[in-house]
């Protein structure tokens, strides 16, 4: 089909995104049970739930699909975590009926070494960094605003309050990311421990932006036997929780990776704008809708959406790997004789 046809099919405006909320639970929620039941065969499910709108319409999702007393949400905080997370998702928990089990993983992350290996790698840029420190991984401001490189910036912040900036060198950037990401495979162990103890199934909560650009740690939050929202846009993800009736101190919260000790809002550490305007001008895009045409639906400079659809087919592609299934040295010709 060309892409004038493609364009004639599809009506494109600042509603694109918008779901028959209903419909999609639905949808989701039989998919839920067929894929666990029938496909898996396990009896129920286990999830991470952190007080985030992604991981709060999960668990309403499968509370739907199996009933909350097949449901098991795990709390997995470390030292580092916000207090605010646990507060929320144990007021999502009671909200939909459900017994939380709490895993607390700081001492297998002393065990890795995750903090003194991403700290080492801080102290070469900021040798007075300690405990009591803020730190956070941030990229340049909105995309939106000015054309600017993905290139990461480390802020600290001492403990009377001042703030320090440095750019990021190579090294250190991978280090730190290295051992952070022992947050989120830790998750992904314990989760398994308690579905494998029940012979459950491990549900994941990662959304179409984080899986599509790479916002996820691979074997860790990207570690799951079925992801009920990979594809659905961030801004879908609220509708369902509107839908849902997700407690509104979680649908009001500022989206948060909750891994560095300084605190980092999603949208400064990777995303760069708001997700109204990122999911609006890529569904645009997907659907071959002309960039011009989507420029004028959302009032945005032709620049802005260039450089919307360029960052966005950037990431996608350096962060291909994670999404790849694992390489075998089977030769397909091979394969295809001994099926």
């Amino acid at each position: 089909m060309s892409h004038q046809a493609t364009e004639n099919l599809f009506r494109f405006d600042r509603h694109s995104l918008n779901l028959d909320v209903a419909k999609e639970t639905e949808r989701i929620v039989e998919k839920l049970r067929q894929s666990v039941h029938q496909t898996l065969r396990r009896q129920g499910v286990v999830l991470g739930i952190s007080g985030g709108i992604d991981s709060s319409v999960v668990l309403a999702l499968c509370t739907k699909a199996f009933g909350a007393e097949r449901v098991v949400p795990l709390l997995l905080p470390e030292g580092e975590s916000s207090p605010e997370s646990s507060t929320l998702a144990e007021l999502l928990a009671d909200h939909y009926g459900v017994q939380t089990l709490t895993e607390e993983i700081s001492a297998a992350l002393d065990g890795f070494g995750c903090y003194h290996r991403r700290n080492e790698a801080i102290q070469r840029l900021f040798p007075d960094f300690s405990t009591g420190w803020g730190a956070k991984i941030t990229l340049p401001g909105n995309l939106l605003e000015q054309e600017t490189l993905n290139i990461f910036s480390l802020t600290v912040t001492s403990p009377d309050g001042q703030t320090f900036t440095k750019r990021l060198p190579p090294r250190e950037y991978y280090q730190i990311v290295a051992a952070s990401n022992f947050k989120q495979r830790s998750r992904m162990s314990m989760l398994y421990y308690h579905a494998e103890l029940r012979n459950y199934a491990v549900i994941g909560t990662a959304n179409k932006n984080e899986y599509m650009l790479g916002f996820f740690v691979k074997h860790g939050d990207g570690g799951h036997d079925v992801n009920p929202i990979g594809h659905l846009f961030k801004t879908q993800v609220y509708q369902l929780a509107k839908y849902l009736d997700v407690p509104e101190d979680i649908q009001s919260r500022t989206p948060t990776s909750d891994t560095y000790p300084g605190g980092s809002s999603q949208e400064e550490f990777f995303f760069r704008m708001p997700f109204d305007i990122l999911d609006t001008v890529w569904l645009g895009y997907e659907r071959g809708v002309a960039n011009h045409e989507i420029a004028q639906a959302l009032n945005l400079s032709l620049e802005q959406v260039e450089r919307v659809v360029d960052d966005i087919l950037r990431k996608q592609h350096t962060t291909a790997y994670l999404r790849m299934p694992h390489i075998g040295m089977d030769d397909e010709e091979y394969k295809l004789k001994n099926i």
